[in-house]
């Protein structure tokens, strides 16, 4: 890498998880593990919702895109660190740096909607199950999931071209397995102000806006349900939410965790170990806690085996 600052020569070099040579081979058939699971779980849960008429409804159709980000969010960062580890290359270009901090955002960001509009779904159909089919008919439940893709496009694309602004001098190593935008902002040898202030700006909206909007919609469910007579029908109705609460404290848990544990530690390398909670082992969880608290979908995967073994 030669000295200076022109950008469009930039190469960056993905230090990953651990420099220790012996521990690569350990790492590769890990994340290789991880995400060969995490692809066909949100695979299976895809298929068994498009192939049953059954699951045709606002919360399956919000499930089926939900598994399909958390397939696209795990493509964008485990393939590279998996191609990285068997080249023996850590090296990603400023081309593929950007494009890989764009879709980051993108899914990351669209999660967080989607995991929005799910609890808004189960709000609905607690505390208004008279209206649920008026108010989630499938213009207005087609329409979230459109408005979530179209913020959360926005909102990648304005970091991804506060990125071009910065140009970088010769220090290009990001100790981490993917182009994280925080520490892409800290190797920057230019005016960083205005990318942190938009950075910072951003998570406030799209993180926290949502987070209240989630625990407005559960605080609404707890009072609908405490205001329901019989136990069965207590236990019902939070049953219907539990997947959801779960998938919700696992990704906003793992996330506070990262950034948590990056502040007290300091340590880079400590927060890429600490990131692959929320990048990796949330979508591969995902599709375990709404399969096995989920009696529909076990049935509809039931039926799915059944289909291919026939």
């Amino acid at each position: 890498m030669k000295p200076g600052n022109d950008t469009r020569l930039s190469e960056f070099l993905l230090l990953g998880i651990s420099e220790k040579t012996e521990l690569q081979p350990i790492i590769f058939g890990l994340f290789l593990s991880m995400y060969l699971i995490t692809v066909f779980g949100n695979l299976l849960i895809i298929l068994a919702i498009t192939s049953n008429f059954h699951l045709h409804t606002p919360m399956y159709f919000f499930l089926s895109n939900l598994s399909f980000v958390d397939i696209c969010f795990t493509s964008t960062t485990i393939p590279k660190m998996l191609w990285n580890i068997q080249t023996q290359s850590k090296v990603i270009t400023y081309e593929g740096c950007i494009t890989q901090i764009y879709f980051l955002i993108l899914f990351a960001v669209l999660d967080i909607f989607l995991l929005t509009v799910m609890a808004y779904d189960r709000f609905v159909a607690i505390c208004h199950p008279l209206h649920y089919m008026v108010i989630m008919n499938p213009w207005f439940y087609r329409l979230l999931v459109l408005m979530s893709w179209i913020l959360s496009v926005l909102n990648s694309s304005l970091h991804s071209l506060m990125m071009l602004r910065l140009s970088f001098c010769t220090h290009l190593d990001i100790p981490h397995f993917f182009c994280e935008l925080n520490q892409m902002i800290q190797l920057a040898c230019s005016d960083t102000f205005l990318n942190n202030m938009v950075m910072y700006f951003a998570a406030v909206l799209v993180a926290g806006g949502p987070f209240a909007g989630i625990m407005y919609s559960y605080s609404k469910i707890v009072s609908c349900i405490r205001r329901i007579s019989s136990a069965q029908g207590k236990y019902k109705a939070f049953y219907t939410c539990a997947s959801h609460l779960s998938v919700v404290s696992l990704f906003y848990c793992t996330m506070l965790g990262v950034y948590l544990s990056s502040a007290a530690t300091h340590s880079a390398h400590s927060s890429a170990t600490a990131s692959v909670m929320y990048s990796v082992v949330t979508p591969l969880l995902n599709p375990f806690i709404y399969s096995l608290r989920n009696k529909d979908m076990k049935r509809a995967l039931k039926t799915l085996f059944v289909k291919g073994t026939v």
